[in-house]
């Protein structure tokens, strides 16, 4: 399956060929639907066929495999017969919230000094947990310091290793609870600016930090001894 998402999140439809349907959606042979992981939800949006029957896809969602995204139908949805040719659509407004949630965490990850122990991307909040050890965090601080990032308009590329590489520089998995996907031979790096994140993420991202907006870091919670959640919201731009 080609993903299309994981060279260009920009792209918004693409042709594609029904190559199964089962129990657990409707398989492509490509697709633009970011499939939920990584604490990022899947995409949302249609299936129009060549009659110009839509079905509605409510999420994506993985199968075995690091390369695959299932589209799940609505509830009731008429579903495309196998080898038929469709134009898949994604909630573009929707998956471009997500983006720029996804790159703030990435932004987050710089400005906090501590191993990620869990978070979730959102469309109105996301959240981090830090293992912060005895380190106190400043809301504040954290706040300036993410939008002093975000001035500085930089890109955001992606750079693609080997899983030895990977396993040679163990430091730039910062997920303590999530592991980057192997098993394709290669892994893709997320890299912002010069030097402000570098790190495996198949998650989809805007291409500038300026895309973003205004960062607003919102309560930090106290989640045990060591761990602090720190939840952030966008301002719209």
């Amino acid at each position: 399956m080609e993903l299309i998402f994981r060279e260009d999140a920009y792209a918004r439809e693409c042709e594609a060929t029904v190559t199964a349907v089962d129990e657990r959606g409707i398989w492509l042979d490509r697709t633009i639907f970011y499939a939920e992981g990584g604490g990022q939800p899947g995409d949302q949006g249609t299936l129009t066929a060549a009659t110009g029957e839509v079905v509605a896809i409510i999420n994506a969602v993985k199968s075995e495999g690091p390369e695959t995204s299932i589209c799940i139908p609505a509830e009731g949805a008429n579903l495309p017969e196998v080898g038929a040719k469709v134009i898949a659509r994604i909630d573009w407004e929707r998956r471009h919230r997500l983006m720029r949630m996804h790159t703030a965490m990435h932004l987050l990850c710089s400005a906090v000094p501590a191993g990620v122990t869990g978070g979730q991307v959102g469309l109105e909040k996301s959240r981090l947990d830090f293992d912060v050890g005895e380190t106190v965090l400043v809301k504040e601080e954290i706040q300036a310091k993410l939008n002093e990032m975000v001035s500085t308009a930089a890109a955001v590329e992606y750079k693609w290793v080997e899983d030895s590489e990977l396993d040679e520089n163990p430091n730039l998995v910062r997920t303590m609870s999530v592991q980057p996907p192997r098993g394709s031979g290669r892994i893709r790096l997320v890299a912002i600016g010069e030097g402000l994140d570098l790190q495996p993420c198949g998650g989809t991202h805007v291409s500038n930090l300026s895309e973003i907006g205004r960062i607003v870091v919102g309560k930090i919670e106290n989640k045990g001894k060591r761990n602090r959640r720190v939840n952030i919201t966008l301002e719209d731009v």
